[in-house]
């Protein structure tokens, strides 16, 4: 067949036995979400389009999910999930997760993972660039603009390019003072922000499985960074294991073929690598730390769909504990349930929560806070010419808040060292 994952799942879904890259294909969907930001334009031309009294093809298929401008005073952040509140309401949704009531859950691209909406072999369509999140789990995730989506609200399907697909292969046991974050921006040090275009970036290789899946979501998060369509990793004992405990809607798992046709291949050696940076003002502007150690820094930043997981928090603060920070960190949970467990996880008897508390850490709430900047109120956005460390997914001029700032990428390894010095740190130095 010699057939990619991202070939094999699109031609199901196409009702096709097989595709080949650049063909144009009707693609069934299997999951919409939207949130805060694209939801109410969606909304709009949805019903534009396709009548004010329309229903949306599939309720059950429809997430919504508000996430980033949501602990503000701004009047139009709060309009946008009145809107929402609203059409959720008028089309009955089961998947709307309000903000202000126990089903209010943070940052969409976690959450789906959280609430068993990512199963292997699916389609999930998103109206925001870093849907790619959910392809870690074995399936086709892509972001899509306001009027695709409304296409998808009212007929379940969308029309896609099919692409060709970029092999990325992490072979070795990875280093202690390595993360996914390191990993990915290397790839896109490499390939740069154009680098992938339209692509599928598959990755695989033995450091890639011996991940978590929360560390994996990283790699394909930031797929879109280099310009990819989707990323995606093929599911395993440790992805059925995740999937299994969040749901027990039936999928079926997709695997590429031995002989499948790559656009190209790369290969990494894990233990040959360092940890690095992004520079401003690019994510493909990669530094080895060791290159811009004693860079002074004004801010730390641990949050995000990228770096906001549990597991990002665990490594920060196996370097935090028992230190403090000398300038200003913030502690951003990307979703309710990571935030509950910062209270109930514990490293070395000690909860994350408290860990951070004593280091002298700042603690927000769970939702994409600065990542997208905000409105001025926005919890950790930069308001000047700060510099900045962060674990992030973009560092484009304006992206935390000001457009005079100028924000590092890095693990929470190295995001961590370098908050307890000012200057970037290579967590090397650090860890015991």
């Amino acid at each position: 067949m010699r057939q990619t994952i991202t070939e094999k799942i699109l031609a199901r879904h196409a009702g096709r036995n097989r595709v080949s890259p650049g063909e144009n294909i009707w693609v069934n969907v299997d999951i919409l979400m939207t949130h805060d930001v694209c939801g109410p334009p969606t909304i709009d031309i949805f019903k534009r389009e396709f009548g004010q009294a329309a229903q949306v093809w599939d309720k059950q298929k429809v997430v919504v999910m508000p996430d980033h401008y949501i602990f503000t005073k701004n009047h139009h952040a709060n309009r946008n999930v009145r809107l929402l509140r609203a059409f959720a309401h008028e089309q009955e949704l089961p998947h709307f997760y309000d903000v202000g009531t126990p089903r209010y859950k943070g940052v969409c691209h976690v959450a789906l993972a959280e609430e068993g909406f990512n199963r292997p072999g699916s389609v999930l369509i998103g109206t925001d660039s870093h849907t790619c999140t959910s392809g870690a789990f074995g399936l086709f995730s892509t972001g899509v603009g306001n009027t695709d989506a409304a296409l998808i609200m009212g007929t379940g399907k969308i029309w896609l390019k099919v692409p060709q697909t970029m092999r990325f292969v992490f072979d070795g046991e990875l280093p202690p003072y390595l993360m996914a974050k390191d990993l990915i921006l290397a790839v896109i040090g490499d390939i740069g922000c154009d680098g992938a275009t339209y692509r599928a970036m598959e990755f695989d290789g033995e450091a890639v499985y011996n991940l978590s899946m929360q560390e994996r979501m990283t790699l394909t998060n930031m797929a879109i960074e280099a310009g990819g369509k989707n990323g995606v990793i093929a599911p395993d004992k440790t992805t059925i294991r995740y999937v299994r405990q969040r749901t027990d809607h039936p999928f079926r798992e997709v695997f590429s073929d031995a002989d499948a046709r790559w656009h190209s291949e790369y290969t990494y050696d894990v233990s040959t690598l360092e940890p690095v940076v992004a520079k401003p003002h690019r994510p493909d502007n990669r530094a080895r730390v060791s290159e811009v150690a004693g860079t002074q820094l004004d801010r730390a930043y641990v949050g995000s769909c990228t770096g906001g997981k549990l597991q990002d928090f665990e490594a920060a603060a196996g370097i935090l504990k028992g230190q403090e920070v000398v300038i200003d960190t913030y502690i951003v949970p990307a979703t309710t349930e990571i935030g509950a467990a910062l209270h109930s996880t514990r490293v070395d008897g000690e909860t994350l929560y408290d860990i951070f508390r004593e280091a002298g850490c700042l603690l927000g709430q769970a939702s994409c806070a600065a990542c997208l900047g905000g409105p001025p109120d926005t919890f950790g956005r930069n308001q000047g010419s700060e510099v900045v460390i962060s674990t992030t997914n973009r560092n484009f001029p304006g992206r935390m808040g000001s457009k005079q700032a100028s924000v590092y990428l890095a693990s929470p390894l190295t995001v961590a060292a370098s908050a307890l010095t000012g200057v970037i740190t290579d967590p090397r130095e650090v860890l015991v």
